[in-house]
């Protein structure tokens, strides 16, 4: 007896093969976790044996990539793509590469956005109507998510300010999508696709409903085939809508770009309480950084901590013996245990919770959020922050912009230079050691990613925490109010700012943050 899933399994070179030129196409994923290797790896193989499918737009909402060769770096060739609406875009240097050659249309659009607006296309709605990204260089009033000048043109076409209520709003645009490409555990015999050993369940329903209602296909990639239909609530894509399921080869569908698996992602704490054994920071700058930060953050609160830097933060919680009386949250959709960073960002230890992250935030963008730490890497004299572009590097800004508008405490944190700082701490006072060749806090960022004249007008509280400094914004300026100790403001804060920051009531930055583990 034929089954349905007999007519739908393929290899991922024949499933590629369906993909025409000119299509619009749209991957799943959360860095490597979720992301159809397989399938990526062979529209690569097509193209660079056949030169096709040629011209096509792809979208994707969170970054996926290794900072090298994987993920949405197989298709960054030339010709193969016309354009790209993408939310981060630093671990897919081949791609940043393309955008910042002029050689493809290329927008940066904030990840939540780009995730909620998967299910306006695929309910045929006009788009997605928000606050998020009013002020910054997405408001069509700077550069309208535009990357390059080959793209400029064409930012009518994806967004739009508009006024509702009397109130700015921006409105970006729906567009057709031809082509999903998902990945998921396993399918069943109907090809109903379930995740049971992936971090998180993603996008993939609404890229599949979009694709559908749009006449166009849906490849699966899976691990492996049930024998048995699986339970109606464990199913996340219903087999009618899938029209390609292909299962992946050894290498191609690893939990995450950093581990073949580990299953501590997707089950629960062995009982109530946290359980991750983990090594206590060492007294360095991050460890300062995460100690101040960690101040701020609340018993009781949601939180959400960015990747790199603010990662500190957790641990801090964690050694303090506070991190059962928080809930940390990632933009992938978890709730509670401890988010992972690297190439397993997007990854929890043991979380409570799992959603979609098209729900995740929503519950962000309406100011659900109590708390967020986030990363730093450039920042002006009237606070606004930039994490997305710099010089001759395209980060993009993934989920940032819908967390730093909209929680309702927010911490920077990021060292004071870059490049090669070296500092020391001795007796409880800091000594730079050799000075970062890279100024960040500069007259006026390249590309205002945070924008702190729009974060007085909804009241978050906001702070700057660095290693040796800790500033506020303010209608003034930026504001210096905190010193570590052993740090010389004229030396060692104002010679190396492009600015004199507004200094009234400086006091010493706490002394727990310099005395290291215990």
């Amino acid at each position: 007896m034929t089954r349905p899933i007999d007519r739908k399994l393929c290899t991922s070179d024949a499933a590629v093969a369906l993909i025409e030129d000119g299509v619009t196409v749209a991957c799943g994923g959360f860095v490597g976790a979720a992301h159809p290797e397989g399938l990526t790896a062979a529209l690569e193989r097509r193209f660079l044996a056949a030169g096709t499918p040629r011209g096509i737009t792809l979208t994707y909402g969170a970054g996926q990539g290794d900072g090298k060769n994987r993920g949405l770096n197989h298709l960054a060739h030339e010709g193969m793509l016309k354009r790209v609406i993408g939310g981060h875009w630093g671990l897919a240097p081949k791609l940043g590469k393309l955008a910042l050659e002029n050689r493809i249309e290329a927008y940066n659009l904030p990840q939540g956005v780009l995730i909620q607006l998967y299910r306006d296309i695929a309910a045929g709605r006009p788009g997605l109507i928000t606050h998020v990204g009013l002020d910054t260089f997405i408001d069509p009033i700077h550069k309208g998510g535009s990357l390059n000048s080959r793209s400029g043109a064409g930012v009518s076409e994806v967004i739009e300010r508009v006024t509702l209520g009397g109130k700015p709003w921006l409105w970006y645009k729906s567009f057709p999508i031809h082509v999903s490409l998902i990945r998921g555990s396993a399918a069943d015999p109907f090809g109903n696709i379930i995740i049971d050993d992936e971090i998180m369940i993603g996008e993939i329903l609404s890229l599949t409903q979009a694709a559908h209602n749009h006449g166009g296909i849906v490849i699966a990639q899976v691990t492996r085939l049930l024998d048995k239909p699986a339970a109606p609530l464990t199913v996340r894509v219903p087999g009618v809508l899938v029209d390609r399921v292909v299962l992946a080869q050894p290498g191609e569908h690893d939990m995450t770009f950093a581990e073949a698996m580990n299953e501590s992602y997707f089950t629960p704490a062995r009982g109530a309480g946290f359980d991750v054994a983990l090594t206590r920071m060492v007294l360095d700058e991050r460890r300062i950084i995460a100690e101040r930060a960690c101040d701020a953050l609340h018993d009781g609160a949601i939180a959400n901590l960015g990747i790199g830097m603010p990662e500190g933060v957790a641990r801090i919680a964690h050694e303090r013996g506070r991190i059962e009386r928080i809930t940390l949250t990632v933009e992938s959709g978890s709730y509670g245990g401890m988010p992972v960073g690297g190439l397993s960002f997007g990854a929890t230890y043991h979380p409570q919770a799992i959603i979609v992250p098209d729900a995740q935030f929503d519950f962000y963008d309406g100011r659900g959020l109590d708390f967020a730490a986030l990363g730093l890497a450039q920042l002006d004299r009237q606070g606004n922050v930039n994490v997305s572009k710099f010089g001759t590097k395209l980060a993009g800004v993934g989920g940032f912009v819908n967390i730093s508008q909209s929680a309702k405490r927010l911490v920077f944190c990021g060292t004071f230079t870059a490049g090669d700082l070296q500092v020391a701490v001795e007796n409880g006072k800091l000594r730079i050691v050799k000075e970062g060749p890279c100024r960040k806090f500069v007259d006026t960022v390249e590309q205002v990613s945070f924008s702190a004249a729009r974060s007085r007008e909804v009241g978050q509280e906001v702070l700057y925490v660095t290693e040796r400094a800790v500033f506020q914004p303010t209608e003034e300026g930026l504001e210096l109010i905190e010193v570590a100790p052993g740090i010389d403001i004229e030396r060692d804060i104002i010679s190396q700012m492009a600015f004199r920051p507004v200094i009234k009531n400086v006091k010493p930055m706490p002394a727990h943050c310099f005395r290291g583990p215990l």
